[in-house]
């Protein structure tokens, strides 16, 4: 009767709160990673020899520099140099430009794996280089991409926890909050676990189904 009143009175609502919280930050940062992902590989493809080498230099660095550093340096670098965001602020920047450069890799493979020669037609039914990428390319090479860039989401779903590294209260933050004061991290942790598992649960089928419905019949 004791767990269930603390789950009831003490945890409940901060949590939720939390929950809500995590899906607010989700909800901006996937979205955006995505549309850098894609102007980054597409730069780096198409791009000429300078933009493909910014490109690359961007892919390297937010790659190889943990995203816990990145959070630091926008949250707590930034103000030095008179620029400054709040939490929330920050942690989409820096979530969404460590995925993005992730997610860019995961669709160079299948942009490159497009045979040059549809760029060639398109362009000789009088599209523009712009327009062929856009319209013909880019269409096949995502749907191709959809299981790497599944995983990247999933991964996303999970390293929003270290949002809370900048001060903001998301899930992770909040249970972190509320097993201080009580003193009771197991039973706060185990159930946010559980949050975890039933949110990325969810979106596994979810992006499972999509993977279904726009595979290419005779590739997958």
């Amino acid at each position: 009767m004791g767990e269930f009143n603390f789950i009831k009175n003490v945890l409940l609502l901060p949590l939720l709160k939390g929950t809500i919280a995590t899906f607010v930050l989700i909800g901006l940062f996937i979205p955006i990673s995505l549309i850098i992902g894609v102007l980054t590989v597409v730069a780096r493809v198409y791009g000429n020899k300078f933009i493909s080498f910014l490109s690359t230099i961007y892919v390297i660095y937010f790659r190889a520099v943990p995203l816990l550093v990145q959070l630091f340096i926008i949250y707590l670098g930034f103000p030095y140099i008179g620029i400054t965001f709040s939490p929330l602020e920050a942690a989409v920047i820096g979530m969404s430009l460590v995925s993005g450069a992730y997610q860019s890799e995961y669709m160079r493979g299948p942009l490159q794996s497009i045979k040059s020669g549809q760029m060639m037609a398109a362009e000789a039914l009088g599209m523009t280089r712009a327009q062929a990428i856009l319209y013909v390319i880019l269409p096949q090479a995502l749907r191709r991409a959809i299981p790497g860039i599944s995983n990247e989401i999933t991964y996303s779903l999970k390293s929003s926890s270290l949002a809370m590294m900048v001060t903001y209260v998301e899930l992770t933050g909040a249970a972190k909050i509320i097993a201080a004061v009580n003193f009771r991290y197991v039973e706060v942790f185990l159930i946010v676990g559980i949050i975890y598992l039933l949110i990325v649960s969810v979106f596994n089928i979810l992006l499972s189904n999509l993977r279904n419905k726009l595979k290419i019949p005779g590739l997958e």
